[in-house]
């Protein structure tokens, strides 16, 4: 008798499942993601990676590059002002330079050096407040400025003529020291500071 239970049970099991589409679907949906996972695991294997290599859009952002730090005057008509500059030297310090900073203290800033004197040109890609921009030659003169550059703007803000250096400060440190092109940068690591002792 209990033998015949269940094998009536098994049955109409049977039944039931040759009868539910939805099942079929799963088991061919289970089978088709257990083909993508394994296909994946090829690639991954071939590439030697262990891991799968996403584009650069999805890819964790690189961790932050750290500045050391160093006194910049700026010598105007008007007197020598001080600074405590960030220094940019390497290509990947320079390509993040203020990017993410939220606010920026108005005796801070960063110095951008390039190898030689060329044609230099800046944008505001990831940077939350405005800046002003000095384009410096390599004697230390400022050849090139621009205030107040927009936050996050991607347009190229390119120096008229060829310059060695950037200096970053917080918008409006021009207008408030009546900075001018003409006038004088004095950075150790720039190698202006003799050049601007009396």
């Amino acid at each position: 008798m209990i033998e015949g239970v269940r094998q009536s049970t098994v049955l109409r099991g049977r039944l039931r499942e040759s009868h539910c589409p939805y099942r079929r679907v799963v088991v061919m949906r289970y089978a088709v993601f257990r083909l993508i996972g394994c296909v994946l695991v090829a690639l991954c294997t071939a590439h030697g990676t262990g891991s799968l290599r996403l584009p650069a859009a999805a890819a964790q952002s690189a961790p932050l590059q750290t500045f050391s730090t160093a006194p910049l005057d700026v010598v105007t008509r008007s007197g020598r002002h001080s600074f405590t500059v960030e220094i940019a030297e390497t290509e990947e310090q320079r390509a993040q330079g203020l990017m993410f900073r939220s606010r920026l203290a108005p005796d801070a800033g960063m110095l951008f050096i390039y190898p030689a004197e060329r044609r230099l040109s800046m944008w505001m890609k990831n940077t939350l407040i405005p800046l002003d921009m000095l384009f410096v030659a390599s004697d230390g003169a400022i050849v090139g400025i621009h205030e107040r550059a927009v936050p996050r703007s991607l347009r190229s803000i390119a120096s008229r003529v060829p310059a060695r250096a950037v200096v970053e400060f917080a918008g409006g440190t021009v207008a408030r020291l009546g900075i001018r092109v003409g006038d004088r940068v004095i950075s150790a690591p720039l190698g202006t500071a003799r050049q601007g002792n009396p």
